[in-house]
């Protein structure tokens, strides 16, 4: 017999300056960001390690990113995990900019 699949969800939480991953109702993992002007610059993405392998931070970076398309801002890939995507997918490269840095300074300072 088999289990029946966890269902996810990705949602923006805006108040934390990051997405989540819900699995079944429960913290999954996130992808953290702090707004520079028009970019949203990505510099952490975690998934918990029971949610490991199941390809959730594929998921969670993909629907982040789609969010970040639909309100016009740009993408600053200084997460290695959300850069790493970006070489795969480049389905979002109309809206990445490159990591400068500046951006990283401004960052550095952004998170103290």
């Amino acid at each position: 017999m088999t289990q029946p699949s966890a269902t996810h969800v990705v949602r923006p939480a805006d108040e934390r300056n990051r997405y989540e991953i819900l699995v079944d109702g429960k913290p999954a993992g996130f992808t953290e960001y702090r707004d520079h002007g028009t970019q949203r610059v990505f510099f952490h993405t975690v998934v918990d390690e029971e949610y490991a392998g199941q390809g959730l931070a594929s998921v969670l970076v993909r629907e982040a990113l789609t969010d970040v398309r639909a309100t016009g801002r740009r993408i600053v890939p200084i997460c290695p995990y959300v850069a790493k995507f970006l070489t795969k997918h480049d389905d979002f490269t109309d809206i990445t900019d490159p990591v400068t840095p500046e951006v990283r300074h401004w960052l550095k300072a952004e998170l103290g």
